[in-house]
């Protein structure tokens, strides 16, 4: 049966000997590009052109025209390639159609070497682009899967190119267009001959590896990708979607790590591939679980979208036949009218029937692999349930990232992927004591939902302080009117924190002075080069700065205060926490709107405020809690005084 695939949907592929087959409303020039485990193409060597048509296990065709066939065998590429794109673009200077929106829409077609069609696409709404990213071919797991993509590029190839990493992407797509301009090009060879076992052939000539990958470029961050807290999501500058996603960490410069060594075997043809936890790439293991939980936070977006989309189709596909049925007035007595209800109706639960499948397919794949991810996960990254940090020590060196919680989509609550930030923290956090902020906290009581808000706070506190180095990290309380002692109890009675909680309007502004001062001396010292300069007494470690009931207890000075910190204080190490219902700020008007969108926004009590980077679904957060009658939170806080007191901090 042919999956009809719609934007960001994906379908397992039975076997790897295939054809691409694309038409098109006007000649299109096709090409495919090789990506690497972070979907970067490391040269022109791994790109397939009219220009320069053969790769190993790939071949394109060599002209401009409103059909291609390209052949493709995955079996033979490269063991360093993960991600095999199909790319499309308008010929330059040719006289023909300078946008896709010009033209019908491109039909694409993935079949086996006989002929039968196992996924196709139809790349509906483009317009000003003269380039797109059609589909592409990933491996996950050991298998390989086709994705619908659908990405365009107004700029054209150049554009496309870049997107994915490569190189001097501006002088190839100006190659490729004069081939083509010049009709350099023959037509389309027919595929590599196969072996009497019917394996294709290989061929020997080609880059089988073309050597380190450059510098990655750098990956979203995963915080945000809407401006309003009200509708804050998971990434800050999220990718476009449907673009090639890269989960390698910024700050890294280095060649792509390798592949970790294979601890499973692969999956046959037609079976799910076996969970493995750490299946990622990475340096260690927890940058490879880092990147295979965002793996799986993206493949549960698409897999939801796909679903969404094919279910809106299915009732869209009814609508239509019910009003041309409808329209007929002969319809409109006898049965002919209820006939033709049954049949749309009958055909819309047949094809949600089939999308639900296909989903219920992908989300058993990725609960399995949940399953056996999260055991495995270092403390950073994992639940305050899970066993580790019954045996947790405090590092000697910073994690890479740190989770907030859990995320999860309605088509099925119970398939969790946690939410993870990069450490050190790039923005600070809003815990939202607001009882408008969701469903769940108007029907609670509002000192209930204050509490829950704070003790939210203490557990974020703690888990920074467990998983920094001793002596790197310091928190620190401002509680205006005291409100706060019980759920801060934990922190206090450690002694974990800097100084007594705040109160009063002098401990507020001893406090944020204390901070701004910190934050200016260490941006002029970096400014001069004059690091030690600084004065012995500055304490250089990451500070963090709770706040609690905002704005209750600040003047205009200390909210100019606060605001500061929260535009300069993280490219310095300062960070804020603020536990705060926005409504009751606002008197201060617009003045606090900047602060606000500077701080991811979370909540105490479950809500679906966050949305994803690359289909923008709501996804609801659950924020952590400990176990009942647990005391792990006080042996964490132990742990952290005693290794404090070790090290001599």
């Amino acid at each position: 049966m042919t999956a009809e695939l719609v934007r960001g949907q994906n379908h397992t592929l039975p076997q790897t000997r295939l054809e691409i087959r694309v038409s098109a409303g006007s000649p299109v020039v096709a090409g495919a590009t090789l990506g690497d485990e972070n979907g970067v193409v490391r040269g022109a060597e791994w790109i397939a052109h009219p220009g320069s048509p053969q790769l190993p296990g790939l071949e394109v065709s060599q002209q401009a025209a409103a059909g291609h066939r390209l052949a493709v065998d995955l079996e033979a590429l490269p063991e360093t390639v993960h991600r095999v794109t199909v790319l499309l673009a308008l010929p330059v200077g040719v006289g023909g159609p300078t946008r896709f929106g010009a033209t019908a829409a491109p039909f694409i077609a993935v079949t086996g070497l006989d002929g039968t069609e196992i996924a196709t696409f139809t790349l509906t709404g483009l317009d000003a682009e003269s380039a797109v990213s059609a589909l592409e071919l990933y491996r996950r797991q050991g298998a390989w899967k086709v994705r619908a993509v659908g990405q365009g590029y107004a700029a054209g190839l150049a554009e496309m190119l870049a997107d994915q990493g490569l190189a001097g992407a501006a002088e190839l797509a100006a190659s490729i267009q004069e081939a083509v301009a010049r009709s350099l090009a023959r037509s389309v060879a027919p595929p590599p001959p196969r072996t009497p076992e019917g394996d294709r052939v290989r061929q020997a000539s080609g880059p089988s590896d073309p050597g380190p990958a450059p510098a990655a470029p750098p990956a979203a961050t995963p915080v945000q990708p809407a401006a309003d807290p009200g509708t804050a999501s998971v990434s800050a500058s999220a990718p476009t979607p449907g673009g090639p996603i890269n989960y390698a960490h910024p700050r890294r410069q280095h060649a792509a790590p390798p592949t970790p060594p294979p601890t499973a075997p692969p999956a046959q043809p037609g079976q799910a591939a076996q969970p493995v936890a750490g299946d990622a790439t990475g340096w260690s293991m927890d940058e490879r679980l880092y990147n295979q939980i965002w793996g799986m936070f993206e493949d549960l977006a698409r897999a939801a979208a796909a679903y969404r989309s094919a279910v809106d189709f299915a009732e869209s596909r009814m609508d239509q036949e019910l009003d041309r049925s409808l329209s007929d007035p002969r319809n409109r007595i006898g049965g002919a009218g209820d006939r033709a209800r049954e049949e749309a109706r009958a055909k819309r639960d047949e094809l949600t029937a089939r999308a639900r499948e296909v989903l219920d397919r992908d989300l058993a794949q990725l609960a399995a692999e949940a399953a056996v991810v999260e055991p495995a996960l270092p403390a950073a990254y994992a639940g305050w349930d899970n066993p580790v940090w019954h045996a947790h020590r405090i590092p000697m060196e910073l994690p890479m990232a740190l989770r907030l919680g859990d995320l999860h989509l309605p088509e099925r609550t119970g398939l969790r992927i946690p939410l993870l930030v990069r450490l050190p923290l790039e923005r600070g956090i809003w815990v939202d004591s607001g009882r408008t902020a969701s469903e769940a906290a108007a029907l609670m009581d509002s000192d209930r939902l204050r509490r829950l808000a704070m003790e939210t706070a203490v557990l974020h506190a703690a888990r920074l302080l467990a998983v920094y180095p001793p002596g790197e990290f310091s928190v620190h309380v401002i509680d205006p009117a005291g409100s706060a002692a019980g759920p801060l109890a934990p922190l206090v009675d450690a002694g974990v924190l800097a100084g007594p909680p705040a109160a009063g309007p002098q401990g507020v502004a001893s406090v944020l002075a204390h901070l701004t001062r910190r934050v200016d001396l260490v941006q002029m010292a970096v400014r001069a080069g004059a690091a030690d300069s600084l004065p012995p007494d500055l304490d250089t470690g990451e500070q963090l700065l709770v706040v609690n009931d905002f704005p209750h207890g600040f003047d205009d000075r200390a909210v100019t205060q606060l605001r500061y910190l929260a535009d300069e204080g993280p490219a310095v190490g300062v960070h804020l926490l603020m536990v705060a219902d926005r409504e009751d700020a606002s008197a201060y008007g617009p003045v606090l709107d900047p602060l606000w969108r500077s701080l991811l926004r979370i909540t105490p009590v479950a809500d679906n405020h966050l949305a994803d980077p690359w289909v923008g679904h709501a996804w609801t957060y659950e924020p952590p809690v400990t176990p009942p009658g647990s005391r792990v939170l006080e042996q964490v806080l132990a742990a952290v005084t005693a290794a404090r007191r070790a090290a001599g901090r």
